[in-house]
């Protein structure tokens, strides 16, 4: 069954209620962790009936919320026949126990849902076993509140040696499991990490590898297919993607890269599944350039931006250029937020998926970042090098051609990539009358090869520059 089939299936709808807190220092409004998280609820297959929110300096330790608003929320949840509430904060097991306790329904944390999320979009069975060991690593520490029903002692005996009761050995049973699954789960995930590790680098090694990263829903599957011969699976649900996706992008002139389509990131994303999804992050850390994407319409992209970029650096990926691509243009219906993004980064591209706009301006970007600075050069080498000679016919603008006695010396536009890659057809290349291997530093001095005209600037203090000013 197709990936689309399956999201057509209609399935049981459980009736939720959403519950978020303001703390201070948040940057988010309310409205918009609201918004986020009915859609997040949604795309796990709730029916929202109802919202609630507080704002506090601190959340309680008991029960997260205040007295009063647990009380309210009670009554909501009975008004609108609710059988879960979910929360946008992540809960600590002692908290889930005493909210089901006060509110008679299940509670569902924030790091829970995307969990649940993430199970139900994996396909690739490296996807599953990222999000079952994600899972399990959530559980462990939760086991104790699933078996409270259980007796500690028995027969009123005092505590002590020997008076341990079921619920005790069941505990001890459940962690024992899920330990020995864990270490079998990771045993079989690392041998695919090591091989995708090695995939990666082989990969790089042939092509030139572009990533598309960026917030969860931004785009990134639509402008993938755009761009490639498709494939992807694009749904305006949150992580439609959850396994990578790799495909040649033709650039023209025959060039071409290979292009990554990507999970999305998400704020607040739980670092367990981070961590479990390392094998599938490798392609965005191992990518020699790094498209990242931005959903230009949605309200809270500032935001969204700033978490992909702390995402980046948290997962090691800070050692390529960062091009910044702002899709969805087509949906503004105001420019004045499009101004602002290109006033605090002039080099921003403004893209849509839908319409194609700007995508042959994001080619040639590509193109010239893949190809590196070019030099004006006159090469000769044996005619019987075909493939070196085939090499820069097809993948050069040849002005003209000299011949000499079993030589062609081929006057053309060469980019400090493609001279590396040439070298690998051919040792014998010159340049002149010296060998194209002695003045590649002469021509395409290194710390200009990729440069950083299209990186987007550096953090400040861990966040970065809000599109908005100081607002």
């Amino acid at each position: 069954m197709s990936q689309m089939q399956r999201e057509q299936l209609k399935v049981a709808r459980e009736r939720a209620v959403l519950v978020a807190l303001r703390l201070p220092g948040d940057r988010l409004d309310l409205e918009d962790r609201l918004q986020e998280l009915q859609a997040l609820a949604s795309t796990a297959g709730a029916e929202v009936v109802g919202v609630l929110s507080q704002r506090r300096s601190k959340p309680v330790g008991r029960t997260f919320l205040g007295k009063g608003k647990v009380e309210e929320l009670a009554g909501l949840i009975g008004m609108t026949e609710a059988s879960i509430a979910i929360f946008d904060h992540d809960l600590t097991p002692a908290q889930i126990r005493n909210l089901e306790k006060a509110l008679s329904v299940k509670i569902i944390d924030r790091s829970e849902l995307i969990l649940d999320i993430f199970a139900r979009r994996a396909t690739t069975h490296a996807a599953k076993l990222q999000v079952e060991i994600a899972q399990l690593e959530y559980t462990y520490p939760r086991l104790r509140a699933m078996w409270d029903h259980l007796g500690q002692v028995t027969g009123g005996a005092p505590v002590g040696i020997g008076t341990r009761g079921p619920g005790e050995q069941q505990l001890e049973i459940d962690r024992r499991l899920v330990q020995r699954r864990l270490k079998q789960l990771r045993r079989e995930l690392d041998g695919i990490h090591a091989r995708k590790e090695r995939e990666v680098s082989h990969r790089n090694e042939d092509h030139f590898t572009v990533g598309l990263v960026g917030y969860t829903n931004a785009g990134k599957s639509s402008l993938f297919n755009r761009l490639t011969a498709g494939g992807a699976f694009a749904h305006d649900k949150l992580f439609a993607t959850l396994s990578t996706r790799v495909e040649q992008w033709s650039l023209g002139d025959g060039n071409a890269v290979l292009l990554s389509d990507t999970v999305g990131f998400i704020r607040d994303l739980p670092h367990h599944l981070v961590a479990s999804f390392r094998s599938t992050l490798e392609e965005t850390v191992h990518c020699q350039l790094l498209l990242v994407v931005v959903d230009v319409n949605d309200p809270t992209a500032c935001q969204q931006f700033e978490s992909v970029l702390r995402t980046l650096d948290d997962i090691g990926a800070t050692n390529q250029p960062r091009q910044l691509v702002l899709n969805k243009v087509d949906q503004l219906e105001k420019q004045d937020s499009l101004l602002c993004w290109l006033r605090n980064h002039p080099d921003a591209l403004p893209v849509s998926a839908e319409t194609e706009e700007g995508l042959d301006r994001l080619t040639e970007l590509v193109r010239d970042q893949s190809i590196g600075p070019r030099a004006e050069v006159a090469v000769t080498l044996a005619t019987r090098d075909a493939r070196a000679v085939d090499f820069l016919e097809r993948r050069t603008p040849v002005t003209h051609r000299e011949y000499g006695d079993g030589t062609v010396t081929i006057h053309t536009s060469l980019g400090a990539r493609q001279a590396s890659q040439l070298l690998s057809h051919s040792k014998s290349v010159r340049v002149g009358s010296t060998p194209l291997a002695d003045v590649l530093e002469t021509l395409w001095p290194a710390p200009s090869v990729l440069g950083d005209s299209c990186r987007i600037p550096p953090h400040r203090a861990h966040g970065l520059a809000s599109p908005w000013g100081d607002a």
